[in-house]
């Protein structure tokens, strides 16, 4: 049942932690928020780097292409995602933004971290934005890297009180406003390049967890995609909703973060697990090179939830569905937690009966790491196929766990899908952070990149099928008695497959959390 805690929190953390926190007291110097915020004047990113890589490319992209385009790489494998980043961060000279959900202090985000105050180091302006939903007991190690010059920490959404046990109090007592999370992924570098997707930063992320590992998706960006980005980052950087980290109210002993800090990067080139990687920064010049040649020409559109003083401004979703309302031939969805409701159903009805042809992709109860969404998801399942849709979900022993999702020497002990994209008509693709239910819609932060680019399309079409074969995927059929049944490549199931029987003790017990905590 711990594991099962365990990964569940990572997708509606919240309210586990209000179970865990009656049970656990973690030790943490600091007890509290300062008392009289510290409160920054609004600041920006810097112009768009005029040397260096990263602005050369982007320079190429918009000259051959105009203005306004972007050139486009999927980053499909957990290799990739990681890759990809750490070139940035190296590749920078001027400035460097992360916004993300989650950080893990383990092999992968102790590697990212890293570079980013190597980056920090040699001059380049680093800003962080992570949401404070799970940042117990890191409250010295962020106050430490606050205080390089050119590193700016900022918290989303912060709790006032900071050890576990005075967390989980205040959370009853502020629900409402703990449970909106910001869910967005972003980096950018020089203002020329970026990245956008699903990737929390964690080695469940990036193939590196011998626990298990999620299948995952990015797209890297040149050009005008990155303005775009730091204009979401600017958005949130500046909003009453995020706290400075010099709020953190430490006793700091600059000898101890020195030695924290030098133990952590000792931990990074000691690490085995990240033999893939390289463990410090070098010359990225030949691989950027070589993807600027390969990269696909397209225009974007950066889309995100905005903030208010007081509220959380949900405009994704709408926006999401008016784009795959635009399909006329084909919609290819891949998307980690569904619950779509009556209304979900009506609009892939619509799509299907003028001749659309809807395909989805999901977790099944064996590959989700959250068994509770399976419960609420699993009502709509001959809701879907008798509107129409082809249904597929995920193998927790997919091919492409090899390969695609764990980077070796790491094997998981299984993998699961975290992806939310969509194709229409193998032209416009969305890639991003939202998932199909009542928590993204409601109380969550989400972003993406609607990207019209037929070369991208295709790419991300193919990656989408080929998820969806059955090496990979079950496809979900009615029998002629409206009786649920499995297909993939080794058998037909009537009933939902599964890892280990507990799993459906799990998703009985858990689904009794209401669905808007999701």
């Amino acid at each position: 049942m711990h594991a099962q805690l365990a990964y569940s929190r990572r997708r509606y953390p919240v309210l586990v932690m209000l179970c865990l926190g009656f049970a656990m007291l973690a030790g943490c110097a600091t007890q509290t928020l300062r008392q009289d915020l510290i409160r920054d004047p609004p600041s920006f990113a810097p112009p768009p780097a005029q040397s260096g890589m990263l602005a050369e490319i982007s320079a190429r992209i918009t000259s051959e292409n105009g203005e306004d385009s972007s050139g486009f790489r999927l980053l499909d494998s957990s290799f990739d995602g990681l890759y990809w980043r750490l070139a940035l961060i190296d590749s920078a000279v001027s400035s460097l933004e992360i916004q993300t959900y989650l950080w893990y202090p383990d092999h992968s985000g102790r590697l990212i971290l890293d570079r980013a105050l190597q980056a920090a180091n040699r001059g380049v302006k680093v800003r962080l934005i992570i949401d404070d939903l799970l940042t117990i007991g890191l409250d010295q190690v962020i106050y430490a890297i606050q205080q390089n010059p050119n590193v700016e920490v900022r918290l989303f959404n912060p709790w006032g009180k900071r050890n576990t046990l005075a967390r989980a109090g205040q959370g009853l007592v502020e629900l409402d406003r703990l449970n909106q999370r910001m869910h967005d992924k972003l980096l950018v570098a020089d203002g020329r390049a970026a990245v956008v997707g699903g990737r929390n930063i964690g080695d469940h992320y990036f193939g590196l967890s011998k626990d298990f590992n999620f299948h995952d998706l990015d797209v890297l960006g040149f050009g005008q995609i990155a303005l775009q980005a730091n204009g979401m980052f600017d958005h949130f950087w500046n909003s009453d909703w995020v706290v400075s980290a010099k709020n953190l109210d430490q006793d700091y002993d600059p000898g101890s973060a020195r030695q924290k800090l030098a133990e952590m990067q000792a931990r990074v080139e000691q690490a085995p697990d990240l033999s893939a990687f390289p463990r410090e920064r070098k010359d990225w010049s030949g691989e950027l090179q070589d993807v600027a040649g390969k990269l696909h020409p397209g225009t974007s559109n950066l889309i995100y939830d905005e903030t208010t003083a007081t509220a959380l401004n949900q405009k994704v979703a709408g926006q999401l569905f008016g784009m795959m309302g635009l399909a006329e031939r084909e919609l290819l969805i891949t998307n980690a937690y569904i619950i779509p409701e009556q209304r979900g159903i009506d609009f892939l009805r619509d799509l299907t009966e003028r001749g659309v042809d809807v395909r989805i992709l999901t977790n099944s109860l064996a590959s989700n790491d959250t068994p509770a969404v399976t419960k609420h998801y699993k009502k709509w399942r001959d809701d879907f196929i008798e509107a129409g849709v082809r249904l597929y979900e995920m193998r927790h022993d997919a091919a492409i766990q090899q390969g695609v999702v764990d980077v070796p020497p790491v094997h998981g002990g299984f993998m699961g899908l975290h992806t939310k994209s969509f194709v229409v008509d193998r032209r416009l693709c969305f890639i991003g952070s939202m998932n199909f239910d009542p928590r993204s819609i409601n109380l969550n932060a989400e972003a993406g990149a609607f990207i019209d680019s037929p070369g991208l399309a295709a790419d991300l079409a193919a990656v989408m099928l080929r998820d969806m074969a059955p090496e990979n995927a079950w496809q979900v059929f009615l029998d002629e008695k409206g009786r649920l049944y499995w297909v993939d490549s080794d058998q037909r199931v009537n009933r939902q497959p599964v890892r280990k029987g507990s799993q459906r003790i799990m998703e009985q017990i858990l689904g009794i959390l209401p669905k808007k905590h999701y």
